[in-house]
């Protein structure tokens, strides 16, 4: 077997060379360590090695020593394509139940629990098959029965305690149309302990404690009812695959599907499609490979190797012509045109996809960038695409200016489409965009996630086979010529596209699942099965926290005045430039005008345009972010181009001209974002949140009125820009220099002034005191409803950390294994997501703020925010669950490793909070001895039986007001009150 795809892979790999010239310098090799025999690509940077294991199974590893951390990825080549036609939604759901355990995990006494989950079993089936209503009904009720007495035998979430347990952060999956990905994130000294917990997970998965999820399943679907850029993505996909299931099959399943699902047909998706030669293990991080695959071997090899049918559809007709769709929804509108392409497996074409897609929209100097953003001819727009094996989807999109129709915006993207085709564009560009994906490729090498994620990709799309043409794609990408682009862009952006109209309105069409009636089950939260103890007793090899030291982690010193922050970078040749400012919007309203302004603006040696394709030819990146108390200037590219980029951003800040005309086109789309930003779900809760903490006066709603704004000049703006290198700032350089290069460099290209400006004074917003109940309602017309609790609580007190950190992880912070998500999600099926944490504040003069928040349907109201009450009132107890938060935050901490710039912005972080030192160290000495009588008694002092303000934000047509006024004073919010214009 190893064998064969070896030579598979050399016999594809060269016939992939014939087609597209890779450079002999990626060739697959392959050798053997430790017994085991593997593949890798020469100068790979990953270092990746690719094995194939005597059943079939494919381990990927790529070892990265940066962090004490694995990233884990467990990745079967399965999702909503091969879900059968009359059950869609399966792969989903069938991810969801993988993480319930098995005979041995996640049951108090199997023996007792079998016979009733095999009632369940066919109570599904004979419901499935039932049409009449009333019957379905007695039959439901009938599961719910049965389920409750099964649950008496369960210990709901005890995978993810064991996870937990061990140091893991992040456990979660995916499921898309070609794939089925598990995640987590663990220490490197548990390996052991993850892999033992991972065979037991795939040897027998049990599917319990099953209509719960099921809820939680609809509550998801619901909640992509909702969203606008979900239909969005239906439509497009829907149209430019009418045959294929990328199109006609949704990952979360139909309705009716999901009303009526089948546990029998998911262990048959299970049986079939989850055997080891349809799946891989990824590894990304500090690990031996040489032992690794040895243990992955001797763990996994009860894994069955059989065949795997491929879906393979019928090729999709071309489209000839232009098909149009429309979406409703309240959100702002906009336009998408998508053109089918070919799929990855195309390797040539994948690479002539990605210039396409950056010479059209890279955020800096493509045709959609300069013609249409900088040019303001739209009110934004871009490009992007969708990556799938046989298919990928290039898509264009837009939206409209006041006054402008979405046809005109789809006119002017096409107008961009026809300058590639045409070859209008520079040639210089290509060179650039391969520059910029060089410098980023550099940086993804310092995260294991990236690192992961490309490899689970490559797997789904081709298990693996044309890796050689992945590492050689940024070589590949410089041999490509202006007209090979222009000839593909000719071939595959043709007569035949979907263009997708999303329209503000009411959405006619929108449906919901509805909620079935379900008892609270029992989550038996305290007990534990051997297989639980026994994995949390093996032994783990102790690893030292690394604490940062202010004193030594970073050098000082002085330019000019300005206070400056040196950390060497001793890896590659990247650097990162900051100036931050002690002035943000608080200060000054204009700030964020002005630095929309400066994304426009020119000077006497530069056009807009010009500014941009400059930095872009270096790959230099610069963000100017003013934030509410800190406005902060950056810089970051290649070392050697520092230089130019500074000079850039300097004569751009310094020598800007006030252009009336581009600042008042700029006002209109200003005034425009603002009327979208009141249509929109999330910044409308955000204004709620903001209200419910600090008053009618509030942060979110520190903003220009339109009056004010229309008052404006862009004198105003270029006045504030040319100013601001004479207010003081700190400056922060992480690069390969050391201090001695780097000073006079700095000094000679940053001129600062004899004295600094004093800032001006800032408004100070205090917290207030809920010292009542209160509901904010915020109406919009959505199928859910999200709510969200607020009170404001005590000064902050550093000494409260180790509490505070404990608390909130077995509170409401804690992942799937904390209270809050236990009871309310998985016992009592009232939400898809919720959660809970005491949140502390960033300055050591202010107040601390409790937080919780669910997200569930409309008709669940009462019972949410009863069942949230319930634990914000009274704290469970649970030694299982502490135990597990206290070691949960001892393993992070052991493993955290701040590097770079981010040790200095985390010492300028713990200053505003009096703190001179690395206050992780307190947490992490005093955690192991937080008992649970002083967690109640933080809970008593802080939380419980305290007023709190509910904000509230959902559809008026389907909740009731009287309802609402059960939990406080309503007050019906004004989109005018909470965004201030």
């Amino acid at each position: 077997m190893k064998r064969s795809i070896f030579l598979l892979a050399l016999l594809l790999s060269s016939v992939l060379t014939q087609l597209w010239a890779k450079p002999p310098k990626f060739e697959w090799k392959q050798a053997t360590a430790n017994g085991y025999t593997y593949k890798y690509v020469a100068n790979d940077p990953m270092q990746t090695r690719f094995y194939t294991l005597k059943n079939g199974l494919t381990v990927i590893l790529s070892p990265n020593k940066k962090e004490p951390r694995i990233r884990t990825l467990i990745a079967v080549r399965a999702g909503s394509n091969t879900d059968p036609a009359t059950n869609t939604g399966l792969a989903h759901y069938l991810e969801h139940l993988l993480f319930k355990g098995t005979d041995k995990i996640g049951s108090l006494d199997w023996a007792k629990e079998k016979p009733l989950l095999d009632q369940i079993d066919a109570l599904y089936e004979k419901y499935n098959k039932t049409t009449d209503p009333d019957k379905r009904a007695e039959i439901y009720r009938e599961i719910d029965k049965v389920s409750g007495e099964a649950a008496k035998f369960a210990i709901a979430n005890e995978y993810d305690k064991t996870m937990k347990n061990m140091g893991g952060v992040g456990t979660n999956a995916h499921t898309s149309v070609e794939e089925t990905v598990y995640e987590e994130d663990i220490p490197s000294n548990a390996i052991d302990r993850f892999l033992t917990l991972q065979a037991e997970r795939f040897r027998k998965p049990i599917f319990r404690i099953f209509h719960t999820e099921l809820e939680a399943v609809y509550e998801e679907k619901n909640r992509t009812l909702d969203e606008d850029p979900r239909k969005i993505l239906y439509a497009s996909l829907s149209g430019v695959f009418p045959t294929h299931n990328y199109g006609q099959q949704t990952t979360i399943g139909t309705i009716e599907h999901l009303k009526n699902p089948s546990l029998v047909e998911i262990r048959n998706y299970y049986n079939k499609y989850y055997v080891a030669n349809n799946m891989a293990f990824i590894f990304a991080g500090d690990f031996n490979p040489d032992e690794v695959v040895k243990k992955i071997d001797q763990k996994f090899g009860f894994l069955t190797n059989k065949p795997v049918p491929e879906y393979k559809p019928l090729p999709e007709k071309p489209l000839l012509d232009e098909t149009v769709k429309e979406v409703w929804g309240p959100s702002a509108e906009s336009v998408r045109i998508n053109f089918r392409m070919p799929g990855e497996l195309d390797v040539k074409s994948s690479v002539l996809l990605t210039l396409c897609d950056e010479i059209l929209s890279n955020a800096q100097a493509g045709l959609i960038d300069l013609n249409l953003n900088k040019a303001q001819k739209i009110q934004s727009g871009g490009s992007s695409n969708y990556r799938f094996k046989d298919y990928s989807v290039e898509f264009l999109f837009g939206t409209p200016k006041q006054g402008q129709s979405l046809e005109e915006v789809k006119n002017l993207l096409m107008a961009q489409l026809d300058k590639l085709k045409k070859g209008e564009f520079e040639e210089w560009l290509i060179k650039a965009i391969v520059a910029n994906y060089k410098l980023n490729a550099l940086r993804n090498l310092e995260n294991n996630d990236d690192r992961a994620i490309r490899l689970s990709d490559i797997f789904i799309r081709n298990k693996g086979l044309l890796w050689a043409d992945e590492v050689a794609k940024l070589d590949a990408m410089g041999l490509v010529s202006k007209q090979q682009v222009v000839d593909f862009a000719k071939k595959h952006f043709s007569a035949g596209y979907v263009v997708v109209y999303k329209r503000q309105g009411e959405d006619k069409s929108a449906q919901k699942v509805q909620k079935p009636t379900i008892t609270p089950v029992a989550v038996n939260k305290d007990a534990q099965s051997p297989l639980f103890q026994e994995i949390n007793q093996m032994p783990l090899t102790p690893i030292a926290p690394a604490w940062m030291d202010y004193q030594k982690d970073f050098q000082r010193d002085q330019i000019k005045g300005a206070e400056l922050f040196y950390v060497q970078n001793k890896d590659d040749e990247q650097y990162r430039l900051s100036m931050r400012f002690e002035m943000g919007t608080w200060s000054n309203k204009l700030l964020p005008l002005a630095a929309q302004y400066l994304q426009l603006a020119s000077t006497d040696k530069y056009t807009a345009d010009q500014f941009s394709q400059e930095l872009f030819k270096t790959a230099t990146a610069y963000n100017f972010t003013p934030g509410q108390e800190f406005t902060t200037l950056t810089l970051s590219g290649l070392q050697e181009h520092l230089g130019a980029g500074l000079a850039l951003v300097e004569e751009l800040i310094r020598n800007c001209k006030a252009d009336e005309q581009v600042w008042n086109n700029l006002k209109a789309r200003l005034l425009k974002s603002r009327k979208d930003a009141k249509s929109n779900k999330n910044a409308i809760r955000a204004a709620v949140r903001s209200y419910a903490q600090y008053g009618a006066k509030n942060p979110f709603n520190h903003v220009l009125s339109d009056a004010d704004l229309n008052a404006l000049k862009a004198e105003d703006l270029v006045n504030l820009l040319k100013d601001l290198f004479n207010h003081k700032h700190q400056i922060i350089y992480y690069g390969p220099k050391t201090l001695a290069e780097i000073k006079p460099l700095l000094e000679k290209a940053h001129a600062l002034p004899t004295s600094f400006k004093a800032n001006p004074a800032k408004v100070n917003y205090a917290k207030i005191t809920q010292d009542k109940p209160q509901v904010l309602f915020a109406n919009y017309d959505m199928v859910q409803t999200e709510i969200d609790w607020i009170r404001n609580t005590e000064i902050y007190n550093p000494q409260l950390a180790p509490t505070l950190n404990v608390f909130n992880n077995y509170f409401g912070a804690g992942g799937f294994s904390c209270l809050v998500v236990q009871t309310l999600r998985e016992s009592k099926a009232l939400a898809y997501a919720t959660q809970a944490y005491y949140a502390p504040p960033g300055k050591k003069d202010e107040r601390y703020t409790m937080q919780a928040y669910i997200q569930t349907q409309a008709d669940k109201f009462k019972e949410a925010v009863e069942g949230m009450n319930e634990l914000l009132n009274e704290l469970p107890e649970s030694e299982v669950f502490l135990t597990s938060a206290k070691t949960s935050i001892k393993n992070g901490i052991e493993t955290d490793r701040t590097k770079g710039d981010d040790i200095v912005f985390s010492y300028l972080a713990a200053q505003l909070r009096g703190v001179d030192h690395d206050d992780r160290k307190h947490t992490y000495e005093k955690a192991s001895s937080i008992a649970y009588h002083d967690l109640k008694a933080f809970h008593a002092a802080n939380i419980s039986n305290k007023a709190y303000t509910l904000c509230v934000l959902g559809s008026d047509k389907r909740l009731k007001m009287e309802d609402l006024k059960a939990y406080g004073e309503v007050k019906s919010m004004s989109l005018e009150e909470l965004f201030g214009y």
